[in-house]
């Protein structure tokens, strides 16, 4: 009855692609930047908490129950059937929260198209074997406060990869900017969905890159996602005037994390020890134009698909700000760190994203992913799929980003044609 059902659905049911895209353009103001376009929704900021507002709002109004757990996620699930039976759970998603001055479709594509997916099964009355839930998950970029993956890594159960009592990157706790967002940080440990209660888990991305756009294929199908190290420095030196304190004995906090730059950045450019490494975020203090600077705060970001390549470049950078912190006579130090291993995604769901894009006429090609998403974490507790659609000129975290609306709406399509297929074929 149920293969019977699924091969109905597959013939028959379809998303509804003018909804899809006034939520993309409705969810895509929050946020934004009159002046340059960009949006800024860092995680459990103001702009944050709108965004959530409105998704549970538009599933509210699609009949659907969402709730916020102890961590921040919003998870959306269909109304109970009658006879409420407990199924395992199909998860779709991804995240609401932006980078500073970012671009509109960067996580917020794959909540929206999860909620479509969603809503569409609700809208037919079929009631697959496994619950279909979409999830947006709390503070994946980590732009404000510098845990990302924050929300996934507490669904899968990584707690201790998490600080207690976390904080932004101007010290301020997370403990009231969770408590506004829905979340308890002292009941963290109840966000955790134990291993098998979650049948799969889909993905649906703008690809971030070039490699569809130059190949001309409208799917990606990800077979590995990178794996991630990032590192928050605080660099203390000495603060003096800039006219006054002669140049030798200087403390200097900022030459320090100068040297610091373009010792990461040597890691992969010069002595291919990783993929790629940044520092992408970089505060000094007091940032005045005649004052040394006397501390400065900064993060490293280190990825490689090989966790063994990635260990060795994290080793050797250690190594660099011990050298660093020697011969400027600063003090540097480690004050947070996130990791994430990389990870493959299962070749079974691999194969449902592939024979979706073919019944739907789509090209497809296989290709790794060189930025990272919660579909990391939930692979502890679940097999993961993910799906990539072309990014108009390859870029992304930027106001620029953007993808083709028809490839929008063709990537739901492919999620909602992979999640029908994974109902009786999931790992």
């Amino acid at each position: 009855m149920a293969n019977t059902l699924v091969q109905q659905a597959l013939l028959s049911l379809d998303i509804d692609a003018a909804r899809l895209l006034r939520r993309i353009e409705e969810l895509g103001r929050i946020g934004r930047d009159p002046a340059t376009g960009g949006i800024s929704r860092e995680g459990f900021s103001p702009a944050d908490r709108e965004a959530r507002t409105y998704l549970m709002n538009e599933a509210r109004a699609a009949g659907l129950v969402p709730a916020v757990d102890a961590a921040g996620n919003v998870v959306i699930r269909p109304r109970p059937v009658a006879h409420g039976e407990e199924r395992q759970a199909l998860m779709m998603g991804s995240h609401l929260d932006t980078v500073v001055n970012g671009g509109r479709l960067d996580g917020a594509y794959g909540v929206l198209a999860a909620l479509e997916v969603l809503q569409t099964f609700e809208e037919s009355g079929i009631e697959p074997r496994y619950e279909p839930v979409a999830v947006a998950f709390a503070n994946e970029e980590g732009a404000l406060f510098p845990q990302p993956f924050w929300g996934s890594m507490a669904i899968a159960g990584r707690l201790a990869g998490l600080p207690r009592e976390p904080a932004d990157h101007h010290g301020r706790p997370l403990r009231e900017a969770l408590r506004l967002a829905g979340g308890d940080l002292d009941a963290l440990g109840s966000a955790g969905w134990p291993r098998g209660s979650v049948a799969a888990y889909l993905e649906l991305h703008v690809e971030q890159g070039p490699v569809l756009e130059r190949s001309g294929n409208r799917i990606g199908v990800v077979d590995a996602i990178t794996g991630r190290i990032v590192l928050t420095l605080e660099v203390t030196g000495s603060a003096g005037h800039s006219g006054t304190t002669p140049m030798e004995g200087r403390r200097d906090a900022l030459t320090a994390a100068a040297r610091v730059v373009l010792a990461t950045e040597n890691l992969s450019r010069d002595r291919g020890l990783c993929r790629v490494a940044t520092v992408g975020r970089l505060e000094a203090h007091p940032n005045t134009p005649n004052t040394i600077a006397g501390a400065v705060r900064m993060t490293v970001d280190l990825r490689d698909t090989d966790v063994w390549r990635a260990a060795a470049a994290e080793e050797a950078l250690r190594y660099a700000l011990r050298v660093i912190a020697e011969s400027t006579g600063t003090r540097i130090e480690v004050v947070a760190e996130t990791r994430s291993d990389p990870v493959s995604t299962s070749r079974t769901l691999q194969r449902a994203i592939e024979n979706s894009a073919d019944e739907l006429g789509l090209p497809s090609e296989v290709l790794s992913s060189g930025a990272g998403h919660d579909a990391q974490m939930v692979a502890d507790i679940a097999p993961i799929g993910m799906i990539f659609v072309p990014s108009i000129g390859g870029i992304s975290h930027v106001p620029e980003e953007d993808t083709a609306a028809v490839d929008l709406v063709d990537g739901a399509r492919v999620l909602l044609r992979t999640v029908l297929r994974t109902v009786d074929h999931a790992e």
